[in-house]
């Protein structure tokens, strides 16, 4: 005897969940319903956590039997599989500052400031790290006094990561520390992007109160990567005080200020604001322009975080590896940071 599984389906949807008022049918509840001879079968699938299973399987038996006298019902109840979450390609980082240092061009300093920077505030307990973004040619290694160093690879939280190298209470990552000081970086756009996502988002930066971000000079790939990857907080720019940098501060500020990205600009940093020689440590002679960074300012309404002056002694510490904020000759950094932490932007 075969039965009509239509006639079957309208019996059953006269039954109704307790917990939600909605008919087991509309619920999904009942599935491979098939009937052969004197055999009904069926699944009953079910929540994980469902409390009635029972009393609905009860519930078709004898909403079934009186219609279909002498039928042989085969009913199986299952549960549903908790559908597993897909596999996170990179951990969760928790950063609560993520500071892009750029500038419009090359030339004007970017890796001083970015090297400076960071290790101030590690002086002042801040836990610190610096990403060298610029893949093209990699500075960090060297200012750092790291050139030859191998970052060492981690497990943490079922995740394989960079583990960043310190040195002056800063955690350093940099393409140059996979390369030997020699090789040439030849990378299309799209390996180049790659290889920084890695260093940034698969590596052990988590915990951080500041991640500062050492940009390649200009806007291109690398940028749209860093503010696609990393929620920047914000962006400082380095520029030099003379008149035509103006167009490369503006063209730079543009680029964070872009609908798209809308990144704010902590500030701006003029360097090379003024030449001190060692043996007269009082002059100031403004080779460059004076007053160029106040003016870029005031044009552009960003703030001037600070005026770094052009002394052999920070030129020394670049290629000795030995920071000159480590020593007496690094207020002008200790300045620009005490203004940075001023900025509504900053987390405290």
């Amino acid at each position: 005897m075969v039965h009509n599984a239509d006639r079957i389906r309208e019996l059953l949807s006269e039954i109704k969940h307790p917990e939600t008022g909605d008919d087991i049918v509309s619920l999904g509840i009942v599935q491979n319903l098939g009937t052969e001879n004197n055999i009904i079968a069926m699944n009953l699938v079910f929540k994980p956590n469902d409390a009635f299973v029972s009393s609905i399987k009860r519930a078709v038996e004898e909403k079934l039997k009186p219609v279909f006298p002498g039928v042989e019902l085969r009913i199986l109840d299952l549960k549903k599989q908790s559908p597993k979450p897909p596999k996170k390609e990179y951990p969760d980082i928790r950063i609560k500052n993520i500071i892009a240092i750029a500038s419009g061009k090359g030339g004007v300093g970017k890796s001083t400031v970015s090297v400076n920077l960071a290790v101030a505030l590690a002086q002042r307990g801040f836990r610190t790290g610096l990403l060298d973004a610029d893949v093209y040619g990699p500075s960090i290694p060297t200012m750092l006094e790291m050139n030859g160093v191998r970052p060492a690879m981690i497990e943490k939280d079922g995740f394989e990561l960079i583990d960043p190298v310190e040195k002056f209470g800063v955690k350093c990552l940099s393409i140059g520390f996979f390369l030997t000081p020699d090789d040439a970086v030849i990378w299309r756009g799209p390996a180049a992007t790659g290889a920084l996502k890695q260093l940034a988002k698969q590596s052990n930066w988590d915990g951080l109160d500041f991640l500062l971000i050492d940009l390649p000079p200009g806007t291109g790939d690398v940028h749209l990567t860093i503010v696609q990857e990393l929620d920047v907080t914000a962006a400082i720019i380095v520029t030099t005080p003379q008149k035509v940098a103006l167009a490369d501060v503006i063209r730079g500020a543009n680029m964070f200020r872009n609908k798209d990205i809308n990144i704010p600009i902590a500030g701006l940093i003029e360097n090379m604001a003024w030449f001190t020689p060692e043996e007269l440590p009082g002059s100031k002679y403004y080779i460059f322009g004076k007053d160029g960074g106040k003016k870029m300012a005031e044009e552009t309404g960003i703030p001037l975080l600070g005026e770094i002056p052009l002394v052999q002694s920070i030129r020394e510490s670049g290629d000795t590896g030995l920071p000159v904020v480590l020593g007496g000759n690094g207020d002008a950094f200790r300045k620009i940071v005490d203004n940075l932490l001023r900025q509504p932007v900053i987390k405290k």
